[in-house]
């Protein structure tokens, strides 16, 4: 690997460091000012000595500018506290919820994709025609309804209604259907936009009329030569969406009770537990700053037009 390429990976991971330090300064100023934690986890009738004891304990009496310096050395070395509500190390909560955010983020992003990728390929290539439209109008109706509200209607229409799916829980693969649609259909409904455009793109291209020359079948050509080079700025589009899958996943896990880190997280922030809302917040952000960071690098592999330098924002 060339001395350039070495020097933008690395300007590219102290700008990540940059990034972490950011979001986590800013969420914790944030929970600070919220207020007393000590008001939400303790019950109203605790004695002001007693609850002062508390605060003394979690470090809540001290300035929070001493708060902020102590946190980070905790941080860097690899202490992230210990839950207010429950004693138990943070690290280990966010741990624990980790593999079924994974479980169900990547359930979704597979289903996701082969949607999405199904329904843009097809639209363009009947690019046009009534096909056409009405997929790309059922891409546009996918995006466009909130996670929420899709969540809700399909516990409604599945679980109660025809009773044949469960609406909450994650103790079998049955549970994980509702959840995986939920966070699924937003998303292919995106994917199949950008999908469109790319082929389309890609279609247009010299290199394909000179296979459609050559008597490449229409299947060939998509396959050996369409789709590999779709596939390039689709990269940075799915290094993109991966943010977008975590902040889906919190609402999602929260309406079916998926034991995860978005449940997790609005568990925290309503029993204004910093400790584990400032690790989940911290491993959120770390999985999308390192998945772009991926991203990018592969993205230069795979296009050579492209230099590692130049994609990873270095100067070399």
């Amino acid at each position: 690997m060339k001395m350039s390429s070495l020097k933008a990976i690395g300007f590219r991971a102290v700008r990540s460091l940059v990034t972490l330090l950011f979001c986590v300064t800013l969420v914790f100023v944030i929970l600070r000012a919220a207020g007393d934690p000590s008001e939400e986890l303790l019950p109203p009738e605790t004695p002001p000595d007693i609850r002062q004891e508390y605060r003394v304990q979690w470090g809540l009496d001290r300035p929070i500018v001493v708060q902020y310096l102590n946190f980070l050395g905790r941080v860097a070395r690899g202490d992230l506290g210990e839950s207010f509500a429950s004693d138990l190390p943070a690290t280990e909560l966010v741990m624990q919820a980790i593999p079924k955010t994974i479980l169900l983020g990547g359930s979704a992003f597979l289903l996701a994709t082969l949607i999405g990728m199904s329904l843009g390929v097809t639209a363009a290539l009947r690019h046009g025609t009534a096909v056409d439209r009405s997929l790309i109008a059922a891409a546009v109706l996918g995006y466009s309804m909130p996670v929420f509200f899709l969540g809700i209607l399909l516990i409604l229409v599945f679980a109660l209604q025809l009773r044949v799916l469960p609406s909450s829980g994650s103790s079998s693969p049955v549970h994980l259907i509702l959840p995986t649609i939920t966070l699924a259909l937003p998303l292919a409904g995106r994917v199949a936009r950008f999908a469109r455009t790319a082929t389309l793109e890609v279609m247009g291209k010299p290199f394909i009329r000179t296979a459609r020359a050559k008597g490449l079948s229409q299947l060939a050509v998509i396959l050996g030569h369409a789709l590999p080079n779709a596939m390039v700025p689709l990269l940075m589009f799915f290094g993109i969406e991966i943010g977008l899958i975590l902040s889906g996943a919190v609402v999602t896990e929260t309406i079916f009770a998926w034991p995860g880190l978005g449940r997790l997280l609005v568990d925290s922030v309503n029993m204004r537990d910093l400790p584990v809302v400032q690790a989940v917040i911290l491993m959120i952000t770390l999985i999308i700053v390192l998945s772009n960071l991926f991203v990018d690098i592969l993205h230069a592999l795979l296009d050579p037009k492209v230099s590692l330098a130049r994609t990873l924002g270095g100067t070399g």
